[in-house]
């Protein structure tokens, strides 16, 4: 059966919010949860971008669902660190987390001053920077000198079984590659021709049989023109798609770069739907194309109603 899960979006929420609303996905009965790991947020009306690795330990106490998180080693995380901080939740709370590693983002990233690279290079120093935090997992003492540096690094405290590494990957030639090394797929939502596109190159490239996971950005709300809105508000940011959306380095850039999207473009990126049972078939549409983990990210700010709403009616419909 697929798992339904609650997106903690630290862009949008203060730390201790999302707290209280993890309990709360936990309460109405989520199977799971999902935290982003930003340094900025997207724009600049969201307003938040709290530490995602402090936090998880926190959430992870206070409930007993299983989280993922998505990072992006060999920039503003050494991939040493990044090993360090899973192998401590993974080790606290086993059999409850799954790392995806990406390729980055220039909005978090830029921090560090360092020229951000083309997509091909980003790809190859998130493959060496997979190895090794896979390496530093198994328990090896790990020295490598290539995109990025390590040296005599080892983990001296590691869970018994190590966390999922999944592959974060939005086009089919990033799933392609990301198939060889990674344990999972982690995307987004896309229209169901083109995820299949995704699917089918992330087998291709060794992810044949391996876990598929998706991130569904949607908006609910008791009718269509406030769905829309709160759509539109809260996520213009990430209407532009495309390479652009990789190498704005601010939110007052996206901000900028997305001053003339209007309400009706949301729909390209987002699942806008006043109606319940829409959603529901939206999300069995997914389940059958093979994605056993489905995030829910509810965009609009008013997260305790959505949560509710779906519980009493969208979830069953899903699970049955």
């Amino acid at each position: 059966m697929v798992r339904i899960g609650f997106h903690a979006s630290h862009e949008q929420f203060a730390p201790s919010e999302l707290l209280r609303l993890v309990r709360h996905a936990e309460a109405v009965g989520f199977d799971c949860a999902m935290s982003s790991d930003h340094f900025k947020p997207w724009g600049p009306a969201q307003g938040h971008s709290g530490f995602a690795w402090s936090w998880l330990g926190a959430a992870m106490q206070a409930t007993a669902l299983p989280f993922g998180v998505i990072s992006a080693p060999g920039y503003r995380y050494h991939p040493a660190i990044v090993a360090q901080g899973a192998a401590t939740l993974a080790e606290m709370f086993p059999g409850r987390l799954w790392l995806a590693l990406g390729s980055g983002q220039r909005l978090n990233e830029d921090i560090t001053g360092m020229p951000w690279p083309e997509k091909a290079e980003r790809n190859a120093r998130l493959a060496e920077c997979a190895a090794v935090i896979r390496a530093l997992l198994a328990g090896e003492t790990v020295t490598h000198r290539g995109r990025i540096t390590v040296v005599g690094a080892r983990l001296y405290s590691r869970p018994e079984r190590p966390p999922l590494l999944l592959g974060a990957a939005v086009t089919p030639e990033t799933a392609e590659l990301v198939g060889g090394w990674a344990d999972g797929l982690l995307t987004v939502n896309a229209r169901p021709e083109q995820l299949k596109t995704v699917i089918d190159a992330f087998r291709r490239g060794g992810g044949e049989g391996k876990p598929l996971l998706l991130q569904v950005a949607l908006n609910w709300a008791p009718t269509e023109e406030a769905a829309l809105a709160g759509a539109h508000e809260q996520w213009r940011y990430n209407a532009i798609g495309g390479d652009v959306n990789w190498d704005l380095p601010s939110p007052e850039a996206f901000d900028a770069a997305t001053r003339f999207v209007r309400p009706e473009d949301i729909r390209e990126s987002v699942l806008v739907s006043a109606d319940p049972g829409r959603h529901a078939a939206w999300l069995r549409e997914f389940a059958e194309l093979g994605f056993e983990e489905l995030l829910l990210h509810q965009i609009d700010r008013d997260q305790e109603r959505f949560m509710d709403a779906f519980a009493a009616k969208v979830l069953p419909q899903v699970r049955s």
